[in-house]
């Protein structure tokens, strides 16, 4: 049992820490929006995430993506495992170190409480929705689209769509660059839609 009034969690809204802490998260893909999403996440308290990429730390990640320069090299999942740990030690981390593909999109995240979409391919992201909300249809589901170039804030909205929500602009190209700053705007967004949802939902 967390105690508030000493932990990390003291300024949270009452009774919200205990709910986070006994909710569980996954999240496919750990880049730049999953990544802070996963922080995002973290620091407010909830007490399990399953992650799952099969990407290494590179040099450009670090422009947007929760890594350091001396993770260069590393697996994401174990870096970002790392790094959420330092904010909160007593938090569960699942990682999976592979691909995810139809055979293991769903069996992977089958007793997570929500399910969040971070994948920078097409396919990928195409595949995921459909056998999630296929499969795993009474699980919320949390995507983004539209994270591209820098500005314009006020097109960056949410979309939801009876178990879907959507997060970003639905139109800006990866063709006009990823900055931090827009980024770190759609990750907060989907971590704020889905801590509403978890207390919603769990304290009915």
């Amino acid at each position: 049992m967390i105690d508030e009034e000493t932990s990390a969690f003291r300024d949270n809204p009452p009774e919200l820490t205990a709910l986070l802490n006994s909710s569980s998260v996954g999240i496919a893909g750990v880049g730049g929006v999953g990544s802070n999403v996963a922080a995002a996440l973290i620091r407010a308290g909830t007490g399990r995430l399953v992650i799952v990429d099969y990407d290494s730390v590179e040099l450009p990640n670090l422009n947007r993506q929760f890594y350091f320069r001396d993770q260069i090299g590393y697996p994401k999942v174990e870096a970002l495992r790392y790094n959420l740990e330092l904010i909160n030690p007593d938090a569960l981390i699942e990682m999976h170190n592979r691909f995810i593909d139809s055979e293991n999109a769903c069996s992977i995240f089958a007793d997570c409480d929500v399910l969040v979409e971070a994948v920078d391919s097409e396919e990928s992201k195409i595949m995921l929705l459909e056998s999630w909300l296929q499969v795993l249809p009474r699980k919320p589901v949390f995507s983004c689209s539209g994270i591209a170039g820098f500005g314009r804030t006020d097109s960056i909205r949410v979309d939801r769509r009876q178990n879907l929500t959507i997060v970003g602009d639905q139109e800006s190209d990866l063709s006009l660059g990823t900055l931090s700053s827009r980024v770190a705007i759609v990750a907060a967004m989907m971590a704020n839609e889905i801590i509403e949802y978890l207390c919603s939902s769990k304290s009915q």
